[in-house]
């Protein structure tokens, strides 16, 4: 008698299915037959993610770090000029101008005329007066500063505070002419700096077919220390042709200049020795100055045979001698060149 051991499932000439060795704990799909039970079949095996890498705190300090950095290395990149003229007079003298361009405007009087019974050793003929009157400029349509009573051109002196300029811009914007500084002597270590720019500005406002002048910010004590400035602007220009004029520009940028002792007597030969070097050189020497230096340190009247360029940040005429050109502003706009820059009125 056959034992209930003896019976299997077993389907006759089936073979008995196997389970994969890699996965010895799983059933495969296969039908049930009747009477058995039904196990639950997997369709899909889920393997376990990656781990998900997290930010660490010291990268996004590191990456706060470079940001700053790239942004200090463009700051300074930027400002590299400014960095490089600590010692540039003309950088505390903007600043002054700056200054003085936005407080209320105080009008000076021209100095009377000393007494006979005065003693003094200044010169008592005063330079010519003044032909024109507050009412005898207007700006233009490019909203440049004319002269109604004669011809009058206008133009821009610069240096390396504008920057890169677009020379053509500046043609086609209204201005006339242009005046390039050549470089500076240091207010404090009396060196002899070319400006950044100078060779760029000249070949650049030539090109665009502007007349070019020329000035250099002076610092010089004695006659020996404003030759060597001469010589120092002719290496600059080279071959470089100016049809304006060419102008040794003399100020006391600081209480602790070098200059800040200037008399009037000393300055005034300074002045007189530039102007007829340059005149034998061929150039047209002209004298820069305030008002505030027409009356303490020079004697205009024995710097007549000169134009006079005047540096007063109004557009009303109230200066009592005549002058050939008017820096009217320090604060003035012209296409082509970024930010301030300095605009004249000429009446030659």
């Amino acid at each position: 008698m056959d034992t209930i051991d003896q019976f299997t499932d077993e389907t006759p000439g089936a073979e008995p299915e196997e389970i994969p060795e890699q996965f010895p704990e799983l059933i495969l799909d296969r039908p049930a037959n009747e009477g058995e039970e039904t196990v639950a079949v997997l369709d899909e095996i889920y393997l376990p993610l990656p781990p998900k890498k997290r930010i660490r705190p010291e990268w996004i300090l590191g990456l706060i770090a470079l940001l700053a950095a790239i942004l200090l290395i463009a700051v300074a990149a930027m400002s590299r000029p400014y960095y490089e003229a600590a010692d540039d007079p003309e950088a505390l003298s903007e600043r002054h101008q700056l200054q003085e361009a936005t407080q209320p405007e105080i009008l000076s009087e021209p100095e009377p005329e000393p007494s006979e019974t005065e003693p003094t050793a200044r010169p008592t003929i005063p330079p010519d007066p003044n032909p024109y009157g507050r009412l005898d400029f207007q700006y233009n349509r490019q909203n440049y500063l004319t002269c109604l009573r004669t011809d009058s051109y206008s133009g821009v002196d610069v240096s390396a505070f504008q920057g890169s300029i677009d020379w053509n811009k500046v043609a086609r914007s209204g201005i006339d002419f242009a005046i390039i500084r050549l470089g500076y002597r240091g207010y404090g270590s009396g060196k002899l700096v070319e400006d950044e720019y100078a060779k760029k500005n000249l070949k650049g406002a030539s090109e665009a077919g502007l007349p070019i002048g020329a000035y250099f910010f002076s610092q010089a004590l004695t006659m020996d220390e404003a030759e060597e400035e001469i010589r120092f602007m002719l290496d600059i220009l080279g071959d470089y042709r100016l049809d304006m004029p060419i102008v040794l520009d003399w100020e006391i940028p600081t209480a602790d200049a070098r200059t800040a002792n200037m008399d009037a007597r000393t300055l005034t030969d300074i002045q007189l020795y530039f102007c007829e070097r340059m005149k034998t050189l061929g150039y047209q020497p002209m004298v820069y100055f305030n008002w505030h230096q027409s009356e303490n340190l020079y004697y205009l009247s024995e710097l007549e045979d000169y134009p006079f360029w005047l540096a007063m940040y109004q557009d009303r005429m109230s200066f009592p001698w005549k002058v050939e050109m008017w820096q009217y502003t320090c604060t003035g706009r012209v296409p082509g060149i970024q930010g301030d820059v300095d605009i004249n009125v000429y009446m030659p």
